[in-house]
């Protein structure tokens, strides 16, 4: 499943941002209210910008709120004003709300992983109802199939595993493989991840905070 999300701990959460300051990335507060199940996210720009996508009512699953991916989309758009070359991977597609949103604004391909059925399907449908032919739908365990990759095969990948699971650590080893020179890695966790739990070159250049929930967008390497 995907867009999940984690409760943080308000101790833990003061200690990581304290850490995270010597990188001193820009930083952005967004106030946004929880998306329910049943209900729909919307892509925010590009080509389908506009098209609402459903939310089904499926375990772990939170939807990446509007206003973040707007956030988001904002950093992104102006560290890579151009994506027609990006390969993109969302490790736990969920909605599929931050992979459709990626290849809306251009992106050249973008992998979508999700191993509910349900969603697998929506997802699929989707697709379909968008002729969304740069977007390729995996049914699968995530951090099994990312494992086939080879190195630095994505410029742009999202890490939101599903709500109260042990997935972060593991698919950030895995993405941190996958992800290419310059390339730009989205994490949402409970709380502020700290340099030192970051391998190879990555770099907080990004972060901000929506309720209980941290956002952060990872670099590898500098131009």
């Amino acid at each position: 499943m995907g867009d999940g999300r984690s409760s943080a701990r308000s101790s833990a959460a003061k200690g990581a941002g304290k850490k995270l300051r010597t990188v001193a990335p820009a930083e952005a507060s967004v106030t946004t209210h929880r998306v329910r199940s049943a209900q729909r996210v919307r892509i925010i720009g590009g080509q389908w910008k506009r098209t609402l996508l459903p939310v089904s009512d499926a375990p772990g699953l939170r939807p990446t709120p509007d206003r973040v991916r707007e956030t988001l989309f904002n950093w992104i758009g102006h560290l890579i004003p151009r994506v027609e070359t990006v390969h993109g991977l969302d490790l736990f597609a969920g909605t599929g709300a931050l992979g459709f949103e990626l290849a809306s604004r251009g992106a050249q391909r973008v992998t979508l992983i999700e191993t509910n059925r349900r969603l697998v399907d929506q997802l699929t449908q989707t697709k379909r109802q968008l002729a969304a032919e740069q977007i390729e739908i995996v049914a699968g365990d995530a951090l099994s199939l990312a494992a086939r990759w080879p190195d630095a095969s994505f410029d742009i990948i999202f890490i939101d595993p599903p709500f109260d699971s042990a997935l972060l650590a593991p698919a950030l080893a895995v993405a941190t493989r996958l992800l290419s020179l310059d390339g730009l890695m989205y994490i949402e966790s409970g709380v502020a991840i700290e340099p030192s739990t970051l391998t190879g070159d990555l770099q907080v250049v990004r972060r901000g905070r929506a309720g209980r929930v941290h956002f952060h967008l990872l670099r590898r390497g500098s131009r």
